[in-house]
């Protein structure tokens, strides 16, 4: 091969190293001025398109290390090399195809694995590299931001209270004084007084030996006596 080829290969196969996707496509039928639309659309996603001869390519890919595609190198090759956000390539690729009928994908490579154009085409359907990492933000935040509230919901409920407290007994100073008032000794005194030894002395009055001598007369010796004096021999 001589130099200038060479150079050109080797150019290439620069490109498809530092990119982490490559799309093969075909761009029979474009204007200049839609090719150049297209150009600038990618531009846009972090994407290039550059127009390549078959056996270039071949040969750059090859020197790559990439998977051969060699089977679809066939008629006016393209190919949308990029930065990182392989969606947001491929949905660029989609629209612009829908809009104009061209340019149409291949095959394409993906992280040094061969992918069919059916998939290329699933892949533009995927939200962009910054929406997923937005929704996977999301998601390690959840847990986080639920373990905060938890954490803040006792000390949320006991301002509270107190505030329902404070607005019930009409203020700050009032609610201090209905608490000291509770919490008073002396507002347990009624129920000391109630238990007094001295509030239970009727019920020991009641059961004093003084109480219950009424019966002892009845069982008195001198009682017993009188059927003796009936029985007297000297009555008889």
């Amino acid at each position: 091969m001589r130099p200038e080829k060479s150079s050109i290969v080797d150019d290439l196969s620069a490109k498809l190293n530092a990119s982490p996707f490559l799309f093969v496509t075909d761009y029979t039928g474009l204007k200049v001025d839609q090719f150049s639309e297209l150009r600038n659309r990618l531009a846009e996603a972090g994407a290039q398109v550059h127009v390549v001869k078959n056996t270039f390519l071949r040969r750059a890919v090859s020197d790559a290390g990439l998977p051969d595609v060699g089977d679809v190198l066939t008629g006016q090759t393209a190919i949308v090399t990029g930065e990182s956000d392989v969606a947001a390539a491929a949905k660029v690729v989609k629209v612009f195809a829908k809009e104009f009928k061209q340019p149409t994908v291949r095959a394409g490579i993906i992280d040094n694995a061969l992918v069919s154009a059916e998939q290329v085409d699933a892949i533009a359907d995927l939200p962009s590299r910054e929406i997923l990492l937005a929704t996977f933000l999301g998601v390690l935040q959840a847990p986080a931001s639920k373990l905060v509230r938890t954490l803040n919901e006792p000390g949320a409920s006991l301002a509270r209270l107190l505030q329902a407290k404070i607005d019930a007994a009409g203020g700050v100073a009032e609610a201090l004084e209905a608490t000291e008032i509770a919490e008073s000794p002396e507002a347990a005194e009624p129920s000391q007084a109630a238990e007094s030894p001295e509030a239970a002395e009727p019920s020991q009055a009641a059961e004093s030996p003084e109480a219950t001598g009424s019966s002892e007369p009845a069982e008195s010796p001198e009682a017993k006596e009188s059927p003796q004096a009936a029985e007297s021999p000297e009555v008889a």
